[in-house]
């Protein structure tokens, strides 16, 4: 689909006159701002317990003895247990409730943080970090139906992207602040200070969130959920998004998962205080997530997804200068465009989906974190058979993914008006 034709797409599916007896939360109305904040501290701590450990993989390496691929299963295994978790657990939520299933996400993911500390060995860490993925599994796709069902449609962009706002807030501030204590006390008090601010995000997400109204129990029967989970792999731009996804996190796992490996070796030799204090950068993710409703209003779906990936791939071609400031650029760069492209893909999915909506993000969830997960495996396998620059490469491939993909779907879109067109929710 072109711009244009996007743009008119999103003017017709958003910017519809809204019924006076329309109940649902919209900016400015009741319960909307608490809401708003609630689901912004909910991402602070499920990115700030989910990568807990990515800036610190440099000191869990040297504590354990164990290697960058070794040491990087600390943040794979949890983001892919998240994986394969999110669908069954999206699940349970269609039955029980989205903020049911939210708070009890939230209540095991701290508990395990409070643990965390506490590993003897590696493999007991990389075991609780496994655990904590699993139980954080059952609040990005609750959040994002939980949206779908209570917020106007004018105003779902611009509430998914406040909560993918504090995704970064929550993966900037726990490095930050993981990284500074890591220097001073060691990775085990900084994981551990990490998991109390989380208790903290977690029991005020309980207290603010407006319980909803405007949700309907589902089957838990497992024919009618497969038969949901097929009606949304069937749909060609369900799956595009959901690769989209994938890739634009493999491109962030990967980066993000190294950068404190080669920023702490020769030629920057920065403390891991320092390190830390470069995620400070994700404020740029705050950002550009937050205004991803404007870009998709502008620029449509796909436009915004093309501005993401030439964004992301602009930053990609800075790491490779070795030079500190540069560097600082193209990660600010990749932050942006990943963050936009991210907020733009998972709000798509909200908005095409018709039916069985904590399916459809589940499924989006599902296939994101697979893409960090190949992201910070394979990324730290690329760094240490090839370097830094073997990780930029692997970034590349993904972002030319990105790419291909929103092209197929742009000439898929034109070839269906050519041959009579199809309803609006199907581009």
């Amino acid at each position: 689909m072109s711009p244009a034709s996007s743009r008119a797409a999103v003017t017709h599916a958003v910017a519809a006159p809204q019924s006076p007896s329309d109940t649902r939360m919209a900016p400015g109305g009741p319960g909307y701002r608490r809401m708003s904040f609630a689901l912004f501290l909910a991402g602070v701590a499920t990115f700030a317990l989910l990568y807990s450990t990515q800036a610190l993989l440099p000191l869990v390496s040297a504590d354990y003895g164990a290697s960058a691929s070794a040491a990087s299963w600390t943040v794979s295994g949890a983001t892919f247990a998240l994986a394969v978790c999110v669908l069954p657990l999206s699940a349970l939520s269609e039955r029980f409730g989205r903020r049911t299933l939210m708070t009890a996400s939230l209540t095991v993911a701290v508990a395990v943080g409070l643990l965390v500390p506490f590993a003897p060995t590696l493999e007991v860490l990389v075991a609780l970090r496994v655990l904590q993925g699993a139980a954080l599994a059952g609040l990005p796709a609750s959040a994002m139906a939980y949206l779908a069902e209570e917020v106007r449609p004018k105003a779902l962009v611009t509430a998914i992207g406040l909560f993918v706002a504090g995704n970064s807030i929550g993966g900037m501030s726990g490095r930050i602040i993981g990284g500074w204590l890591a220097e001073a006390w060691g990775w085990r008090v900084a994981v551990g200070t990490i998991g109390v601010i989380a208790v903290a995000c977690a029991v005020a997400f309980r207290a603010l969130l407006p319980a909803p109204r405007h949700f309907t129990a589902g089957s838990l029967h497992p024919r009618a959920l497969a038969r949901t989970v097929g009606d949304h792999l069937a749909n060609p731009l369900l799956r595009r998004l959901y690769v989209i996804g994938a890739l634009f996190m493999m491109v962030f796992g990967a980066t993000y998962t190294v950068i404190g490996y080669r920023l702490s070796a020769a030629p920057f030799s920065l403390s891991q205080g320092l390190v830390g204090s470069i995620f400070l950068v994700y404020l740029v993710g705050t950002v550009s997530s937050s205004a991803a409703g404007k870009l998709v209003g502008r620029l449509g779906r796909r436009g915004t997804l093309y501005l993401a990936a030439g964004t992301t791939a602009a930053g990609l071609v800075l790491e490779l200068v070795p030079h500190l400031l540069v560097m600082l650029i193209g990660l600010v760069l990749i932050t942006a465009g990943f963050f936009a492209g991210h907020a733009t893909a998972s709000s798509s999915v909200s908005h095409t989906a018709t039916h069985g909506r904590a399916q459809a993000s589940a499924l989006y969830q599902s296939a994101y974190y697979v893409g960090s997960s190949i992201g910070s495996a394979v990324g730290a396998l690329a760094f240490h058979a090839a370097g830094w620059d073997g990780t930029v490469a692997l970034g590349f491939a993904a972002v030319l993914g990105v790419v291909a993909l929103t092209v197929w779907g742009t000439y898929a879109a034109r070839t269906q008006r050519r041959h009579g067109g199809v309803p609006v929710s199907a581009h």
